[in-house]
């Protein structure tokens, strides 16, 4: 959290009125619309290929605009900016989400008076039962995190603190990124859109409401006290509230760490099958799904007997799926798997994704994808990329580039004429399937998943 000249990068408070951000945001919208539309009028008279790339790149560049904007303002406005990126590939042109990307690397921490003031209002006097550390070792958009020692037992913790009215302000800053984003031309107001942005704005309360998280991680633990390979900190729960979460500290390193690379193949395939089954157990058993694939919410580290473990971090994201969503899910991917072409097709209209009277094509097209995202599973049978396998038979889920291939397929497929935006539901499963398979290729793991999907199909 320092500058190149070593003075702290922190800021003194986030600006939370709303009147202020949603002038800013109006004005900003307002310019880029404006912009957009008299530049693209310049494009009317050239040929269609040119003037794709001239409105592509217009495109862009007031995506890049606004996403700059957003930034400014910090808080919440950024985090709602980071989540429309992350979830909406299947809902923004491209060149919005690469923009609001960016969003990411314009995270600055508040400066620790700010913060003490914080943790006095949510402990009083007991902020002195900790030893903390004034420097962050972690901030996003809506938190920052300290380590701490507990005085009395000298336990290592880490502190999650809510910066101060983010919570608050969601609604009002999401209303304004929303406009801001149609006033500038990036978003239409269909309703199937509108849909999927009130998906994003209930999960956006949800990673404001820390003791709904310090709940999904009691969960969690609860679920995995017994697993070998996943690791959950234990929850604090005298210390915790609404805008403090109090855990145990955890060590590890991202996954994108140099250490990691150096584990044996066989301590990484251990780690991406343990992955890939806490997928599955999430899906098939408990009904709780972590829809944020953020790589940053994992850490790696071997045990003592030289073991690799995954901490699970950040539990704010989970979200409770009821049996309406979840059984037919669950028939299209069991579909896939054995090659049942009819259940996936009636899964898929259970689920809403697709109509009874939508043409042969477009209904095969959707089970070619699902038996594509099955791929891992059934590889030996249906077969896949030379490269995707290795000298044993093994699936390479780096060399695969899986979810490369099936973003590709679903832009040219048929179902493309049918869904200029995909139901919600699809969304946010194939962001979180499609994340669970990248972080597994970014370990480097080699394995057939043999016979993890054997135990649901009954």
């Amino acid at each position: 959290m320092k500058k190149k000249d070593g003075k702290d990068k922190t800021i003194g408070r986030i600006k939370t009125g709303a009147l202020e951000r949603q002038w800013q945001m109006t004005r900003a919208g307002v310019t880029a619309g404006s912009k957009a539309g008299a530049q693209m009028w310049g494009s009317v008279f050239l040929g269609k290929e040119k003037r794709q790339a001239r409105n592509s790149r217009i495109l862009s560049q007031q995506a890049h605009y606004l996403a700059d904007e957003l930034g400014k303002l910090k808080g919440s406005v950024v985090k709602i900016g980071q989540m429309i990126a992350l979830y909406g590939e299947h809902v923004l042109p491209e060149e919005v989400t690469t923009a609001l990307r960016t969003l990411e690397e314009q995270t600055t921490a508040l400066a620790w008076p700010a913060i003490e003031k914080v943790l006095r209002q949510e402990l009083g006097q007991r902020i002195d039962d900790f030893i903390i550390e004034k420097q962050p070792i972690g901030a996003a958009s809506l938190a920052q995190v300290h380590r701490a020692e507990h005085r009395a037992t000298g336990r290592q913790l880490c502190l999650k603190i809510q910066y101060p009215g983010v919570a608050d302000a969601i609604d009002s800053d999401f209303d304004s990124v929303v406009r801001l984003l149609r006033l500038g031309r990036l978003l239409s107001a269909d309703d199937t859109v509108q849909d999927w942005l009130e998906e994003v704005r209930s999960l956006l309360h949800h990673e404001v409401d820390y003791r709904r998280e310090a709940d999904m991680t009691r969960r969690f633990a609860a679920y995995l006290a017994h697993d070998p390979v996943l690791k959950v900190p234990q929850v604090i729960d005298e210390y915790c509230s609404g805008r403090l979460l109090v855990s145990t500290f955890e060590a590890g390193v991202a996954v994108s760490d140099v250490s990691v690379a150096a584990f044996s193949q066989v301590q990484r395939n251990a780690l991406g099958r343990a992955f890939l089954q806490l997928f599955l157990r999430e899906l098939f058993e408990w009904g709780q799904l972590q829809t944020d694939p953020n790589f940053g919410n994992y850490r790696i580290r071997l045990n003592d007997q030289g073991d690799g473990e995954i901490v699970l971090l950040d539990f704010g994201s989970v979200v409770d799926y009821d049996d309406g969503f979840l059984r037919p899910v669950r028939a299209m991917l069991l579909g896939a798997y054995r090659n049942d072409l009819a259940a996936v097709r009636q899964g898929a209209i259970d689920l809403g994704i697709m109509q009874v009277h939508y043409p042969d094509d477009v209904h095969q097209d959707f089970a070619a994808l699902c038996c594509l995202l099955m791929e891992p599973f059934i590889h030996q049978r249906n077969g896949c990329p030379p490269e995707a396998v290795n000298a044993a038979g093994e699936y390479r889920w780096e060399q695969s580039r899986l979810p490369r291939r099936a973003g590709k397929l679903a832009a040219k497929s048929a179902m493309s004429r049918y869904f200029a935006v995909p139901p919600k539901e699809f969304v946010f499963l194939s962001r979180k399937l499609l994340g669970v398979f990248s972080f597994i290729a970014a370990l480097g793991a080699e394995f057939n998943p043999d016979g993890m999907l054997d135990a649901y199909l009954d």
